[in-house]
């Protein structure tokens, strides 16, 4: 059996449905900003519980949009060192300075301790990742810390599509927070990101920003330094369809993150990252770590050539600190992050798993792990 480290689901009838759609946007010339892009932006508020959504054309536009929009120009951005490097070019982009901070072993990501130790008078706003798709248990005594310190709080919830935290979506924590459709995600538009908010002004700002800072969408009046960060219809199109699965691929993923959950639980070779029993992780990846002297690399090449397992990427390999790109932004050493960094893998979890997929993981991740302790 191959399982392979990602997989992209869209059934028959979804397919049907966007080729369909497809055809009447090309037949009637309206491309984007149209019905589909709207429809888009309504399902995803609704289910993600925001008053507003703003489509754009990445994860990485959402992000700047929003940076911008709380005009961290000239200021510092406190962000977690083990993110995608798009959250710190996101801040470099809207006119900031990225400070790396390290983050929670528990969690991978940000806490309250962990901002405060790298905060200075020049911290304009925070930028949390709920990193793999789970908010960190820790993030209402961040959200404190920012209200206390007056700091927008952010979310990078790239990887969190109906994710929840005591009952709070992903989105409901910060002053607003980016979402990506990257075709790796759980739900997916191809390419494209949103960005949901409760602040009126954040979205005014948004729908400015996305279409070159236009004043109207058929004028040619500027008021805003912006972009061409629209979505198109159809990638809109394909969202929307998405979108609808989302119920149906959580309850799939929950079910395989179980099965893991047993097995690894068993094994004192293993740790993994634990999700709150009132929460609701959407198990974008599901991330495990090998105890202290396991060669990730061979690990992975073993599971790979051997039991023909891909592991999904890891969240991430290389600290941002510690990347050529970011020479020059000093961190120092941010242990917590460089060990998880160095050590953690992510079993492959896709949206129409099954259980037998799920045990050959586990076979082979059992049978990986034997072989380098035995040679090791």
């Amino acid at each position: 059996m191959q399982v392979p480290a990602a997989r992209i689901v869209f059934s028959e009838a979804d397919r049907a449905e966007i080729a369909a759609a497809t055809a009447e946007v090309l037949a009637t010339g309206q491309l984007t900003l149209g019905t589909y892009t709207r429809e888009f932006e309504d399902a995803f508020a609704r289910a993600q519980a925001a008053p507003f959504a703003i489509a754009v054309n990445s994860g990485t536009a959402a992000l700047e949009i929003i940076l911008r929009a709380v005009d961290v120009a000239g200021a510092d951005v406190v962000l977690p060192t083990n993110t995608f490097a798009a959250t710190a070019f996101a801040v470099q982009r809207a006119g900031g300075r990225p400070v790396f901070a390290d983050v929670d072993p528990d969690t991978f990501a940000l806490s309250a301790q962990t901002v405060a130790a790298v905060l200075t008078d020049r911290t304009k706003a925070v930028v949390v990742v709920h990193v793999g798709g789970l908010i960190p248990a820790g993030i209402d005594a961040l959200q404190a810390l920012c209200d206390e310190r007056g700091l927008a709080l952010v979310e990078d919830a790239a990887h969190a599509h109906g994710s929840r935290r005591a009952g709070r979506y992903a989105g409901q924590f910060g002053v607003a927070a980016a979402f990506s459709f990257y075709p790796t995600k759980v739900i997916t538009s191809g390419e494209g990101g949103m960005i949901v908010t409760a602040d009126e002004r954040i979205r005014n700002e948004a729908l400015l920003y996305r279409d070159q800072g236009k004043a109207a969408f058929l004028g040619n009046v500027h008021i805003r330094p912006g972009y061409a960060w629209r979505m198109s219809e159809i990638h809109a199109v394909t969202g929307l369809v998405h979108l609808r699965r989302l119920p149906e691929f959580l309850a799939i993923r929950a079910r395989i993150a179980a099965r893991y959950d047993a097995v690894i639980d068993a094994n004192p070779a293993l740790e993994r990252l634990r999700t709150p029993p009132a929460d609701t992780h959407n198990y974008y990846k599901y991330i495990v770590l090998p105890s202290v002297g396991v060669d990730r690399t061979s690990l992975r090449k073993e599971l790979k050539e051997k039991h023909g397992v891909g592991l999904a990427g890891e969240v991430y390999e290389a600290p941002l600190h510690q990347q050529p790109v970011f020479e020059g932004l000093t961190a120092g050493a941010l242990p917590a992050a460089e060990d998880v960094c160095a050590r953690h893998i992510c079993l492959p979890v896709h949206s129409d798993m099954t259980d037998a997929e799920a045990d050959h993981v586990l076979a082979g991740l059992s049978g990986a792990l034997r072989a380098q302790l035995l040679t090791g």
